[in-house]
């Protein structure tokens, strides 16, 4: 085991990792700087809640800074698709080289396994069903679940339709896959007609091989990590992990290394930079892989974070829709936010600060308050003065 890291670089060593080393464009970004934030990342992940903005289009902007939406949107729709969508860290885009390594988890979801119980359980009596859904996308796809008469759902998962479940269950199995998105709902179409040839002719891996790529993908977006962050990334079980893991390390690929005050075991990759600063200004949304994992983010940053969208109002200590706010190495701040469209407001409902952020942080935020306020198209801020930076922020505001 290599000598101790400090806390302070581990993070230096995470966000790199996570792309935040590298310089912002000096134009609009395009697909070159998409590739790029998806070699860091290797994920982004899908999420419905609108308050601000939809989740897979925060990561981007985090460390790419003002782009057009089109971006992502274009990305995955054409022929020439960078992304595609599956089940990963949750719901995700994935690069489109990535389908040969989620193979294995179709094949098991259309065995029943690795997906929610309810949904295999409700595959294993509804194959007639099933099998006529997949007819139907074939047929008639893109289609969406809504397209099928006479099976309309009550919202919710568990108030899917007959119809929305035997379309999830085939998206599970990699039978259909997303086309595009109209809103927020999926279209459905078969593979063959979305993806790339050149990516449905790659081979596909064995399940150990798939796997060990999948911890390299996983080891490279975190930097360092812990074994339980290793397997989080792309929700990969104990039993497939464990013997992979201590074969990345046998072929030298990850190190065992201590961190300063963790109690477990981490993992530097053999790539991982070690940066004497970070620089970082960025909202983060709730689904960022910075901070998805909340152990993780509490470990990393010491700060502890919880989404708070269905907590009850009057039990929420810090709102709906809280961002953290990254400030060089740290979280510094968080703040509940919504963008108003049909007023054309940016709503501030409260900011905190974090114990020991620097004195520029109401500024700094308000900054990236600003630029978020522009980017989202919106025509001003209005800020309720909440929460201890609630105050410095309103007087920015009308300044």
């Amino acid at each position: 085991m290599k000598e101790k890291i400090s806390l302070r670089m581990a993070r230096r060593i995470a966000l790199a990792a996570q792309g935040f080393t590298d310089p912002r464009p000096g134009g609009e970004p395009n697909r070159r700087h998409l590739a790029r934030v998806l070699s860091r990342t290797g994920l982004l992940q899908i999420d419905s809640v609108s308050a601000v903005v939809r989740a897979h289009y925060m990561p981007l902007y985090s460390r790419l800074g003002p782009y057009p939406l089109a971006l992502l949107d274009n990305a995955a729709v054409s022929r020439k698709r960078a992304v595609f969508e599956y089940w990963a860290h949750e719901a995700s885009f994935l690069p489109v080289e990535t389908w040969p390594l989620m193979r294995w988890r179709m094949q098991r979801a259309e065995q029943g396994e690795e997906m929610y119980l309810g949904l295999a359980k409700w595959g294993r009596e509804r194959k007639e069903m099933i099998d006529e859904i997949y007819r139907q996308v074939a047929e008639r796809g893109p289609i969406a679940a809504s397209d099928i008469e006479g099976h309309k759902g009550n919202g919710g998962w568990w108030g899917w339709s007959e119809a929305k479940h035997a379309f999830e269950w085939l998206f599970w199995a990699g039978r259909i896959t997303t086309a595009y998105r109209r809103g927020f709902e999926r279209y459905y179409d078969l593979p063959e007609r979305v993806l790339p040839q050149a990516v449905l002719d790659l081979p596909v891996p064995s399940v150990e091989d798939a796997h060990r790529e999948l911890l390299r993908i996983s080891a490279r977006a975190h930097g360092i990590a812990t074994y339980g962050d290793l397997r989080d990334y792309f929700r990969l079980a104990p039993g497939d992990t464990k013997d992979r893991i201590e074969e990345l390390v046998e072929a030298g690929e990850l190190l065992p290394v201590k961190v300063e005050g963790w109690d477990k075991t981490a993992y530097l990759h053999k790539d991982a930079r070690f940066p004497r600063r970070i620089e970082a200004h960025a909202l983060l949304t709730p689904f960022d892989p910075v901070v998805f994992e909340r152990t993780r983010t509490e470990k990393l940053f010491g700060f502890r974070y919880r989404i708070e969208i269905y907590t009850p109002a009057e039990k929420r200590q810090y709102g709906y829709y809280v961002l953290p706010f990254l400030l060089g190495d740290r979280i510094v701040a968080r703040v509940d936010l919504r963008a108003d469209r049909p007023a054309s407001v940016l709503r501030v409902h409260a900011a905190y600060a974090e114990a020991g952020a620097p004195p520029e942080t109401a500024a700094r935020l308000f900054d990236e308050l600003k630029q978020m306020q522009a980017w989202l198209g919106l025509e001003r801020i209005e800020v309720t003065p909440a929460g201890d930076l609630g105050p410095a922020l309103a007087d920015l505001a009308v300044s």
